[in-house]
């Protein structure tokens, strides 16, 4: 073995998180699970649009920006590649420690910041869009606009926050391009969002105290350094591959990437680093998303509300009921070759227990033509008609006492399902989630012990 190869070995390894459809995979609930052998928990892209809820000891911890890995003690890192709302951080972050964590996050100084601008224009952009087919569904929480920024050179990033006089400058260059904007383009009546001196006096506090908790780092040297001594680090996707801004249903979709290629690009660390590493996609055993947009396998009336109802189909951070189909193989295909599944993780199988008959879109018929993955335009894809397969329904069981057991005590049917999915993605799966607790999770594999 030649000196490259050992010490590719003596450096710590990656796992990457990616959700493989259009979000609310359950991705918080499998990083929780796989995070007890990690040491480091790191977002990668997204903001406080990200709605991950992990359950431990029955207690339920509904996150945010936060990485899910804090449940666990893990150190969470925000990486550059996220947008950072420092309200949301510091509220997740007092809200932990009053119920007995002690979170240790770090962010990243190049990572952007979401201001209070974003806010209100992200909220006016979309109610303009909501009589069109353009509406995105987006939380409001000012996530686009933020990026918008960040392409377009006028973004505040969280070292401005650490030194008052580059965060004044920016401010002053910013914020009347905003205040025009809000005022002259959409009518919007100005208040404190869009007045430098109340913005400089809140932010310039939050970056006080990010200097005084020591949270701030060179978010690409910080994890370099760790896994050079051997630390175990995993990345965190937040949203899914169907909603990737250069690979989802563009313009469905959200402002970033949720790919996994940006976990290299959105934490500072090499992609050969992370290319070594495994890449698990978490797939929910059937379709859900919020939002407008095509959704070729959507399902209606009780079979719907029944889904929604038994899976708890409701936004984390909005509240807002999802939309239910059957699950759309076509799409998992084009998420495995998009982010080079090593592993899949299937949740929520419970949840169809009790149906007769579960059905799946195994590909799309397009005017004639028969279609395995999604094709590159939206509307070509809301063109898409599913061909359905048919699997024979699995009872209810006591799906405790089924994770106790291990996977061979899946009902039959549902693991003749596992088994369509892990064979028309050549991929394997490594975890089947039975019910919301950490323990009703069926470990096949552990990644970090590949």
């Amino acid at each position: 073995m030649g000196l490259a190869a050992d010490a590719q070995w003596l450096f710590g390894m990656t796992v990457t998180i990616v959700g493989s459809q259009l979000g609310d995979e359950g991705k918080g609930g499998i990083v929780d699970v796989f995070s007890e052998e990690a040491d480091i928990v790191v977002r990668y892209q997204g903001g406080d649009n990200a709605g991950h809820t992990v359950v431990h000891g029955g207690v339920e911890y509904r996150l945010s920006l936060v990485p899910s890995g804090a449940v666990r003690g893990k150190i969470g890192v925000l990486g550059n590649g996220c947008v950072v709302n420092p309200r949301t951080l510091f509220d997740e972050l007092d809200s932990l420690r009053e119920r007995g964590l002690d979170p240790d996050v770090r962010v990243a100084k190049r990572a952007h910041v979401i201001l209070p601008y974003h806010r209100i224009l992200d909220g006016v952009e979309e109610a303009a869009k909501s009589d069109s087919e353009l509406e995105a569904g987006t939380t409001g929480r000012g996530i686009g606009p933020a990026y918008e920024d960040k392409a377009g050179r006028r973004g505040i990033r969280i070292g401005d926050l650490l030194s008052p006089e580059d965060l004044r400058d920016k401010l002053e260059y910013v914020v009347p391009q905003k205040r025009a904007l809000a005022s002259d383009v959409f009518g919007v009546e100005l208040g404190e969002a869009f007045d430098i001196d109340a913005i400089y006096e809140e932010y310039s506090a939050f970056g006080e105290r990010l200097s005084t908790e020591n949270m701030t780092v060179n978010a690409g040297n910080f994890i370099d350094s760790r896994m050079a001594d051997g630390a175990l680090v995993m990345f965190e996707g937040a949203q899914g591959t169907a909603i990737d801004i250069d690979h989802g249903i563009y313009p469905y979709v959200t402002s970033s990437n949720p790919s996994s290629g940006y976990a290299a690009t959105g934490s500072g660390i090499g992609v050969s680093v992370v290319g070594r590493g495994e890449v698990i996609g978490v797939v929910k055993a059937y379709l859900s998303r919020v939002g407008t947009g095509p959704l070729p396998t959507e399902l209606s009336g009780e079979l719907a509300e029944y889904i929604r109802e038994e899976g708890g189909e409701f936004g984390t951070v909005t509240g807002r009921p999802r939309r239910i189909g059957w699950l759309d193989v076509p799409m998992l295909r084009h998420a495995a070759r998009v982010n080079g599944f090593t592993g899949l993780a299937i949740n929520h199988l419970d949840v169809l227990a009790g149906l007769e008959e579960v059905k799946v879109g195994h590909s799309y018929d397009y005017r004639g033509d028969e279609l395995f993955t999604m094709p590159p335009t939206t509307e070509r894809w809301g063109d898409c008609d599913p061909n359905y397969r048919r699997f024979d329904g699995w009872d209810d069981v006591d799906w405790r006492a089924v994770a106790d057991a291990g996977y061979d005590a899946i009902p039959v049917n549902a693991r003749a399902y596992l088994d369509y999915l892990a064979a028309e993605l050549d991929t394997p799966v490594l975890t089947v989630g039975v019910g919301p607790n950490r323990g009703e999770t069926i470990i096949r594999r552990d990644p970090f012990e590949a």
